[in-house]
């Protein structure tokens, strides 16, 4: 199924819902009530007991964060986003279920139908291993390390995993007018390359930990002790191979170290050992002459493995990989076994989602256009798709505004902005056209069977745009979504219909509130176009410098400022267990100055929206003033507690930070906080010198 673009507002692992996957155990009894609307700003949320001028972050939220500690089931609870996400997720379950019950229509049958063959968990307990088995006796069959390619392809074709790689068509980042055949790195089941590679005890022990997970999957399939642990070696000797081929996160950012167009010649004359003539013929893709490997040294590396390691123990790593990645699907005993290592061990977890929750999210995700067609006409009206329209103009003003006035850019560096600017597509609420799911065979009584069908349906709907245009009205969510992105190669802002509810816009509430909720949400996105990443695109979506030298230098020389401060933030304390976990400012760099580009960009256009209503920051409503209220406001969107485990793993692989820094960090780069609430140069929020680029 399809994922989401790298620039979004929110980590995935941390909203995703089935990130928890569904527990067969769980009661399937319903939702008894339907969750309240979030206020936009709520006063009880505070901790007036704490100076703003020092931790903002405890102030704006303390009391919520002492009276909401995370729930069991699960590893961060966020006052604005997990809980619109509760809401939005039990409004589509009620869609669902009446799908599910009494179907009105053939798209109704059809999701309906995926979602009843979710929570019937006696058809899941019933049919065992038999979904997976055909795959596990294909993989039986090799005779030789040179036929994985082929085997690969059939695995595909079915829609069953396999680990490997990941190979897909996109926006060829140099030319955007194209689509291209792209190859990436994969084929690892822990979090990240690091779990495999950093040699302390921390990381020691989640590998012992999955090691011994390996072995009880292994043995719950019928694998005897000694066979359970001769396959783990195997994936587990593996996958670290692949791990330390594999480039970081951090430098994956930058999108020059992921752009290598190779001609099929080259290819092959870099991966010798897989036969890529027979992959791209068995899984049907288009003709193509060159590609883009994103990740050279990957592949090189993964050619000479298929050399070096045995033929059993490739059949040990697909046979994991193929069942590893469905055991959410598969019975009680192989899900409590996932669960218990994957979320409860690595994230901090007690216990699963309710299973009608789990089975929302995986439909959604699954047909999301086609159950999102009836969630916008109940819960997104018209009237609220104009206002956004306003709010974005008025950012997009906002934004003009702030580039006129940096010291650092020269004009011909300003003027290419302005023009960038400009082209910004913005897609708001749903999609003008609705893709077609008319084609996915459903069961009620086979969910790992509908997997496979949305899987391929994905694949071939990736693979038939291979040669051609970017759509440039297609979306990368759902409508329900609690999210927004922005997506380079298109250079455009996408806010899902899901995020543009209270508490992020309220038509309700002042505009100062509105202005720090979805104001900074838009000027986040609008942001991403010119952050590190971002800035390295044209208008076009191309990759392509369209800064002078002179001020790139400038550029790197303020990014390199918030990274540097960024890494000095702390994500979760030492234990006895593991040593205290810092932000990496270079994988966050991005969000950092989404963040604190947004802050500054929604607070100008408040300035403007209020100057033509006649009105100034200084008038107070419930005793605090304009700019109060849009800070406070801003810094209750990010309201969160997070488990400790979790917190580590977020700070590993999530470009984003924690809500604490997303809130106190960028509030202490911004002068017009310390102005608003009375702050004392030096203060913590309130410092001498404070790092900026927009």
């Amino acid at each position: 199924m399809k994922s989401l673009p790298v620039v979004s507002l929110l980590a995935l692992a941390a909203v995703a819902a089935w990130a928890q996957a569904p527990d067969v155990s769980q009661s399937l009894s319903a939702p008894t009530a339907e969750p309240p609307a979030i206020k936009s700003f709520d006063a009880s949320a505070m901790d007036l007991t704490a100076d703003p001028c020092t931790d903002f972050y405890q102030y704006a939220c303390g009391n919520w964060m002492k009276d909401n500690p995370v729930p069991s089931d699960q590893v961060i609870w966020a006052r604005s986003f997990s809980l619109l996400r509760e809401r939005n997720r039990y409004l589509l379950w009620q869609e669902l279920d009446a799908a599910a019950k009494d179907p009105k229509s053939p798209l109704q049958r059809q999701y309906g139908d995926f979602y009843a063959a979710c929570m019937d968990t006696d058809a899941v307990e019933k049919l065992g291993l038999k979904p997976i088995l055909s795959s596990w006796s294909e993989i039986d069959r090799l005779q030789s390390v040179k036929q994985i390619p082929a085997l690969l392809s059939r695995l595909e074709n079915q829609g069953t995993p396999d680990g490997f790689f990941r190979f897909d068509v996109g926006v060829d980042e140099k030319d955007s007018s194209k689509q291209i055949a792209e190859l990436h790195q994969g084929g690892l089941s822990l979090p990240d390359r690091d779990y495999y590679i950093i040699e302390n005890k921390h990381f020691a022990d989640i590998r012992d930990q999955y090691i011994s997970h390996m072995k009880k999957m292994f043995a719950l399939a019928g694998d005897s002790p000694d066979q359970a642990a001769q396959e783990t070696a195997a994936v587990m000797e593996i996958e670290t191979s692949m791990a330390k081929a594999s480039t970081s996160r951090t430098d994956l950012r930058d999108p020059n170290k992921r752009y290598h167009i190779y001609t099929l010649v080259e290819l092959s004359n870099l991966a010798p050992d897989f036969d890529w003539s027979v992959y791209f013929r068995g899984i049907g893709i288009g003709r193509f002459d060159t590609l883009n490997v994103a990740t050279p040294d990957y592949f090189k590396a993964l050619s000479a493995m298929l050399s070096s390691e045995p033929l059993d123990a490739w059949k040990s790593y697909l046979r994991w990989h193929v069942l590893h990645e469905q055991a959410a699907f598969l019975p009680k005993a192989f899900f409590d076994e996932n669960f218990d290592f994957f979320q409860h061990t690595l994230g901090g977890q007690q216990e699963p989602e309710a299973r009608w929750k789990q089975c929302t999210s995986l439909t959604d995700r699954a047909l999301g256009e086609a159950v999102g067609q009836d969630w916008v006409k109940q819960n997104f009206p018209p009237a609220a798709k104009d206002s956004m329209d306003r709010l974005v103009k008025a950012l997009e003003k906002a934004l003009g505004e702030d580039i006129q006035g940096l010291p650092w850019m020269t004009d011909q560096t300003k003027k290419a902005a302005e023009e960038k600017l400009a082209m910004i597509r913005n897609k708001i609420g749903y999609p003008e056209k609705w893709r077609d799911y008319s084609s996915v065979k459903v069961s009620r009584t086979a969910l790992i069977e509908n997997t496979h069908h949305v899987d391929v349906y994905d694949r071939n709907y990736n693979y038939a745009k291979l040669g051609k245009p970017p759509d440039e009205k297609e979306w990368g969510m759902t409508p329900p979504t609690v999210n927004a992105y922005y997506e380079p190669s298109y250079n455009d802002i996408n806010f899902p219909a899901g995020i543009l509810q209270p508490p992020f816009f309220d038509f309700t509430a002042d505009p100062a509130v509105n202005f720090g909720g979805i104001g900074v949400v838009i000027g986040h996105e609008m942001t991403h176009g010119f952050d590190d990443e971002g800035s390295k695109y044209d208008g076009k979506g191309n990759l392509r410098e369209w800064q002078t030298p002179e001020d790139r230098k400038a550029f790197s020389e303020r990014t390199e400022c918030i990274a540097h401060e960024y890494d000095g933030f702390l994500a979760a304390p030492a234990t006895a267990e593991a040593p205290a976990q810092y932000l990496n400012g270079h994988l966050t760099l991005g969000e950092n100055t989404a963040d604190n580009g947004g802050l500054r960009i929604a607070y100008q256009a408040l300035l403007d929206t209020l100057a033509q209503e006649g009105k100034s920051m200084d008038e107070k409503i419930d005793g605090f003033t304009e700019a109060q209220r849009y800070f406070i406001g801003f810094a209750q969107v990010w309201c969160q507690n997070t488990k400790d485990a979790a917190a580590r793993r977020f700070a590993i692989v999530d470009p984003h930070s924690p809500g604490r820094w997303r809130v106190n960090g960028t509030v202490q780069n911004f002068d017009r906080f310390g102005e608003a609430f009375g702050c004392k140069k030096g203060q913590p929020m309130y410092p001498v010198s404070a790092c900026r680029v927009w």
